[in-house]
C-alpha cells in the first residue's frame, strides 16, 4: 500500500508512493480541502490541470448535507462529485469535539446536536465508520478525541484512552472495497502520551497514520513538537499524515521530519480575503500597491491566473466583488502549494532537498495574516 522510495540524508523526508483504489498517490502530498464535496471555487478540471492527486472530504458534513440517502442513490462520493481520484475522509471526530458545551461524551461515542437545526445526532466509532464506507473513500480516518492544546495531562490521558479504545473498535468495522483506515495519534504536548499512543496503535497495524491535535490554536513550536515526539514511534513503511497543516512554510519543515501527507483550508481561505502565496511569502492582492501592476500574482508562475491574468485586474474584481476574483486566486493559491509539493518530491529525489529547504525558509516570509487564518482555521468550517 506505501512504498518508501528514497530518503533524505540531512533530514527525516522521504519520498513514497501510496496505492489507493482509485490510484497512486506520490508522497509528500498536499490535499486539497473539499469539506462539502467541492473544493471551495475550484472546479474539478481546475483541480486536474493544477496536479491534485487527492482530495479531503468531511464525513460529518457530508452527512448532515446532502446525507447518506443522497450520496447513496448517487453510487458514493466519487460518482457524487464526478472525481475519479483517490479521496481521503476525516472521521468527523475533529469537528464533533468543536462543539464543545453541546456535545457530550459517553463510553461508544458522542451525542451532539446539530449545527443547522438542533436536531440530535449521535457519532461513534461505529457510525463514522459506516458513513465513510458509504461515502466509499479511499483512505478512512478513525474516530478520535482531539482534546484542546490547553488541557491538562489527566484531561489528554482520558481522551488518550478514549480514543484508543474507539479505534479498536473502528478497526473492525466493515469497509468499503479497497479501503484503507489510518489510525490518529493524540497526546497534545506530552511526550509520553503520544508514545503511549503511537505504540498502541501501531500494534493494531492499521494501513497509515495520523497525527491528530495539531493545528488547533497551539504556538507553532508546541505543534511542530508534537510532531517530533509522535514520528519516531510510527512505522517507516506506512503513510504519516500531519492533519489540518499548514502554511508552506511548515509543510516544508514537517517535510523534513518524516511527514507525507498534508491538507489545509488556507490556499483557498485566504484567497477569499484577496491574499495570495508565493515563494516569498504573501501579499494583499487588493491593496493599493496593485492597482497598476499589470504583471501576474507571480512573476514564473503556470497556474491559469497567472499566465492570463494581471494583478491589476484581479485586484480590479476583487474590489468590485465579482467572483472571479477570489477564483483566480484559489486558483493560484492551491496550485502554489501542489507546486511546493512537486518541487520537494523532486528534490528529495535529485538529493538536494537540504539546499532546498535553506533556500526556501531565507526567502519566504510569513505573514501576520496568515498566522491568523491558520489560527481560524482550527474552527469547525463553516457550513
Amino acid at each position: 500500500m506505501f512504498e518508501l522510495l528514497k530518503t533524505d540524508s540531512s533530514s527525516r523526508a522521504r519520498r513514497g508512493r501510496l496505492h489507493t483504489a482509485h490510484g497512486v498517490v506520490e508522497t509528500p502530498v498536499f490535499m486539497p480541502v473539499g469539506t462539502q464535496a467541492s473544493v471551495k471555487a475550484l472546479d474539478n478540471r481546475e483541480l486536474l490541470e493544477m496536479g491534485t492527486q487527492i482530495l479531503l472530504g468531511n464525513t460529518y458534513h457530508l452527512n448532515i448535507r446532502p446525507g447518506m440517502d443522497i450520496i447513496l442513490q448517487a453510487g458514493g462520493l466519487h460518482r457524487f462529485m464526478n472525481w475519479s481520484g483517490p479521496i481521503l475522509t476525516d472521521s468527523g471526530g475533529f469537528q464533533v469535539f468543536s462543539l464543545g458545551k453541546i456535545r457530550k461524551i459517553q463510553e461508544h461515542g458522542v451525542e451532539f446536536r446539530s449545527h443547522l437545526d438542533g436536531a440530535q445526532v449521535f457519532l461513534g466509532p461505529k457510525e463514522s465508520m459506516g458513513i465513510q464506507r458509504d461515502l466509499g473513500s479511499d483512505i478512512a480516518m478513525v474516530f478520535d478525541e482531539c482534546p484542546p492544546h490547553t488541557a491538562s495531562r489527566d484531561e489528554v490521558l482520558r481522551a488518550v484512552q478514549r480514543t484508543l479504545r474507539w479505534a479498536a473498535e473502528c478497526r473492525v468495522q466493515p469497509r468499503a472495497p479497497g479501503q484503507l483506515v489510518f489510525g490518529i495519534v493524540q497526546g497534545t504536548h506530552f511526550p509520553e502520551l503520544r508514545q503511549q499512543c503511537a505504540e498502541a496503535l501501531v500494534a493494531m497495524d492499521f494501513d497509515g497514520y495520523a497525527i491528530g491535535g495539531v493545528s488547533v490554536g497551539e504556538p507553532e513550536p508546541e505543534m511542530m513538537k508534537a510532531v517530533e515526539i509522535s514520528e519516531p514511534h510510527l512505522p517507516a513503511g506506512k503513510a504519516r499524515y500531519a492533519m489540518g497543516l499548514g502554511t508552506p512554510a511548515q509543510m516544508v519543515e514537517l517535510v523534513a521530519r518524516g511527514v507525507d501527507m498534508f491538507d489545509c483550508v488556507l490556499p483557498t481561505r485566504v484567497a477569499r480575503n484577496g491574499t495570495a502565496f508565493t515563494s516569498k511569502g504573501t501579499y494583499a492582492v487588493k491593496g493599493g500597491a496593485v492597482k497598476a501592476d499589470f504583471s501576474p500574482l507571480e512573476e514564473g508562475c503556470t497556474c491559469f491566473a497567472c499566465r492570463h491574468h494581471t494583478r491589476a485586474y484581479i485586484r480590479h474584481l476583487l474590489n468590485v466583488h465579482e467572483i472571479l476574483g477570489l477564483r483566480l486566486v484559489s486558483i493560484h493559491n492551491s496550485h502554489f502549494y501542489l507546486r511546493v509539493m512537486a518541487d520537494i518530491r523532486r528534490h528529495i529525489e535529485e538529493g538536494t532537498f537540504a539546499e532546498y529547504r535553506q533556500e526556501f525558509a531565507a526567502r519566504y516570509v510569513p505573514s501576520e495574516k496568515v498566522r491568523a487564518a491558520r489560527a481560524r482555521s482550527s474552527e469547525p468550517p463553516a457550513a
